[in-house]
């Protein structure tokens, strides 16, 4: 385990929450307002969304370097985003098998290998949702039927990894979980602490068009 620089272990005074209300709560988040002391002393008002659930997000990658994105509607920014499988696990379960649960669900997959590369805090100015990013490689198909959300329409693409690594830094797919994973394979590969047959052919690129208009990785 490597020693941490001096930095990473010195704080200074932390918020001091006081008096809570409950503002709203659904199944999914719940909102509360705190008469707070700031760590200047100052006195402040403080609002936190809680999530009841953390976050998963799975690196699909493929022996022959492609990955696989799911497509869909996202309601709050009112457009269509592309991102790796995600989803949520409750707070109590190992999120290991919320991966794997959302993997099949979303991709209709399943990995021999999964490995824990992130570890997250998503907007922690003002909620505590915490991440958990995996990379799973040995795919192959699910073999039970797992039923989506009833909420979700969903598309799936298999990409080269450098496809889609590139599209992310052009601002193309702009979820953060999907930015943060794909850089950090990236930096593996590079680190030399992936497979290095994975990540030779994680670094080629060049597609070819198939029957019915989708892009799969040339052999």
């Amino acid at each position: 385990m490597r020693e941490k620089p001096d930095w990473l272990t010195s704080h200074g005074r932390p918020w001091v929450r006081g008096p809570a209300r409950t503002v709203y709560e659904n199944p999914w988040i719940t909102v509360t307002e705190y008469a707070a002391t700031a760590p200047t002393g100052a006195p402040a008002t403080y609002g936190l969304v809680s999530f009841r659930n953390y976050a998963v997000a799975i690196l699909p990658l493929f022996e022959d370097g492609t990955t696989l994105l799911v497509g869909q509607h996202r309601f709050p920014s009112g457009d269509y985003s592309w991102e790796i499988p995600e989803g949520g696990g409750p707070l109590g379960d190992d999120p290991l098998e919320s991966a794997r649960r959302e993997l099949a669900e979303e991709a209709g997959l399943q990995a021999a290998e999964w490995r824990e590369i992130l570890r997250a805090q998503l907007s922690n100015s003002v909620t505590d949702e915490q991440a958990f990013g995996y990379l799973a490689t040995g795919l192959s198909a699910a073999g039970v039927d797992h039923a989506a959300d009833d909420t979700e329409d969903l598309r799936t693409v298999r990409i080269p990894f450098r496809e889609a690594l590139d599209a992310a830094m052009a601002g193309d797919l702009p979820d953060m979980l999907t930015v943060a994973m794909l850089l950090k394979a990236y930096h593996m590969a590079r680190e030399g602490t992936l497979p290095p047959e994975l990540a030779l052919a994680m670094m080629g690129q060049g597609t070819v068009d198939r029957p019915g208009g989708t892009d799969e990785p040339a052999t």
